[in-house]
């Protein structure tokens, strides 16, 4: 069973790779490469890639995980949607008529994204990460989200007429002339609120889960939900350079099906409590930082630049030095306020260890001594057993 999986894992990673050549290949010949640059395009393939990579690795380890099948559907729907657009593209714009099923290649660029977003936002979810639904009363959802997934790419496939990006319409030879786009319709717009609806629950779900879980699954949730928490700074992208915007759109999408992997195969999974902390810690200083140099640099420029002038070059050296001054100092108080607020055991252990520091410089009873070290022990680590030996010194003749 484990070499079958692993042989279709690699089946599935290479059916992705000629979908990748052949997307790229037809994307030439439709001269894609003369109006789009590499770096518009890379990062929605390295993202998928991602999906893809991890879904071939759950499939070969953990087969009967439905999550590494669903990571790799994701992946496939997703390319196969860019090369069945690609396909009709050059089968009715570049070259009319050379290519056989351009019409097959319409219905599937048009219908596909559809269940991948299906797959992502509530399949996913549900089902993650022991690839079980977290109570049978929860089936209702997956069935409907089913049903309502299949109903829109119904709706997409029986459109009467297909327009392509260069504004030229293709006839639907089974299209139906009352059956309008799905963005289009009030239909349409009903099974795309259902969907929504649907995805909520499955986070519901999800969140469910996590308050019910305990040991590993609660650690395989944290990862999931740390890469979840971190898609929504893509928007960040907005206000950056193109090429560090679609680099942290690949950074924070790729890491997502990347996490989940990390969480279902159990690699140096207790990681992620380090893993949220230093985020918040860094996060919080590097915000923190920011606003006190933007000050700095804001008022003294009004000071000493005048209203709507450029600072001196003093004081954005005087506001670098400050920042630096205070990066140590900040770091620690950060630091302690994250650990009292969100680890709150390692803070009171660490408060009872220095307690204990303070109080051992006095103590002079051994028993006393023996009996507080114990208690400390079994407040910072807590163990089932612990004991205490001490070894008598030599006599001295």
């Amino acid at each position: 069973m484990r070499r079958r999986s692993t042989q279709i894992a690699w089946g599935l990673l290479a059916a992705f790779g000629v979908i990748f050549l052949a997307t790229n290949v037809l994307s030439a010949a439709n001269g894609d490469f003369r109006t789009q640059s590499l770096v518009e395009v890379a990062p929605l393939w390295l993202a998928f890639s991602a999906f893809m990579v991890v879904g071939a690795l759950v499939i070969a380890h953990r087969p009967d995980n439905p999550i590494g099948w669903i990571f790799a559907a994701i992946a496939l729907l997703a390319a196969g949607g860019g090369l069945a657009e690609n396909y009709g593209r050059y089968a009715y714009e570049t070259r009319p008529g050379s290519l056989p099923g351009a019409i097959v290649a319409v219905w599937f660029a048009w219908s596909s994204w559809y269940p991948t977003v299906a797959l992502a936002v509530v399949f996913t979810p549900l089902l993650f990460p022991t690839g079980r639904l977290l109570s049978p009363r929860w089936r209702s959802v997956a069935w409907l989200a089913g049903t309502v997934t299949a109903a829109i790419v119904a709706l997409a496939v029986l459109q009467p007429t297909f327009v392509l990006d260069s504004g030229r319409t293709v006839d639907n030879p089974i299209g139906v002339a009352a059956v309008p786009h799905p963005e289009d319709s009030t239909a349409g717009t009903v099974l795309t609120v259902l969907l929504l609806s649907l995805m909520v629950a499955a986070f519901a779900s999800m969140v469910l889960r996590f308050r019910r879980s305990r040991g590993e699954e609660r650690q395989q949730l944290k990862w999931f939900t740390y890469a979840a928490a971190l898609v929504p700074f893509v928007a960040l992208g907005d206000f950056l350079p193109e090429v560090a915007g679609n680099l942290l759109f690949t950074a924070l999408i790729g890491f997502l099906p990347v996490a989940a992997g990390i969480a279902i195969l159990r690699y140096r999974l207790y990681d992620i409590d380090r893993l949220i902390n230093r985020t918040l810690v860094y996060g919080l200083l590097t915000a923190l930082l920011a606003g006190i140099y933007a000050g700095a640099v804001l008022v003294l420029g009004q000071l000493f630049g005048g209203v709507g002038g450029d600072p001196p070059s003093w004081a954005v050296a005087g506001a670098t030095l400050a920042v630096a001054a205070l990066f140590q100092p900040a770091r620690r108080r950060i630091q302690a306020v994250v650990d009292r607020r969100f680890n709150r055991r390692k803070y009171n252990a660490a408060q009872t260890v220095e307690a204990f520091s303070v109080r051992l410089r006095d103590e002079v009873d051994l028993d006393a001594l023996s009996a507080e070290l114990l208690a400390v022990v079994d407040q910072t680590m807590q163990p089932t057993t612990a004991s205490l030996w001490l070894r008598q010194s030599a006599k001295v003749p």
